[in-house]
């Protein structure tokens, strides 16, 4: 799989809404998990909020969302993150590790309950990023 960069939004407990909309507008193919899917809800009223989204359009336009739970600090107008995806361990890695240069990393690189790598980070120039790396097939 070739390493991906795509937009990753964050909505205040609507990302189901919006990205049905969306859907309807970019047409392809829209996957959506739960907090409750992945046991990572927090507060159970927030169980059914959408933990991770990704909208995958046939002309290639890809891009990904989630509700922010209570416990995290939601603002409009910046709720964007960049999100690189992959399953090229190494290439993926290093781009982390230069990213994360003069940065603040906010979670390491590592398991996640989903199965792949994952780790997040705010450049040095305040650029939030995402690091997902695709774990092993069965």
């Amino acid at each position: 799989m070739q390493t991906k960069l795509n937009p990753y939004l964050s909505f205040k407990d609507n990302a189901r809404e919006a990205m049905e909309f969306y859907k309807t507008i970019f047409g392809g193919n829209l996957t959506m998990s739960t907090f409750k899917e992945f046991h990572a809800s927090q507060d159970s009223s927030e169980d059914n909020l959408i933990m991770h989204s990704v909208l995958e359009a046939d002309n290639g336009i890809t891009f990904m969302a989630s509700d922010t739970p209570s416990h995290m600090e939601y603002k409009p107008g910046t709720n964007y993150t960049m999100s690189l995806s992959g399953d090229n361990e190494a290439e993926l890695r290093t781009y982390f590790e230069k990213l994360s240069a003069g940065g603040n990393i906010t979670m390491r690189l590592e398991h996640a309950p989903w199965g792949d790598t994952f780790g997040s980070l705010t450049d040095k120039f305040g650029v939030p990023w995402l690091v997902n790396i695709a774990g092993q097939k069965a």
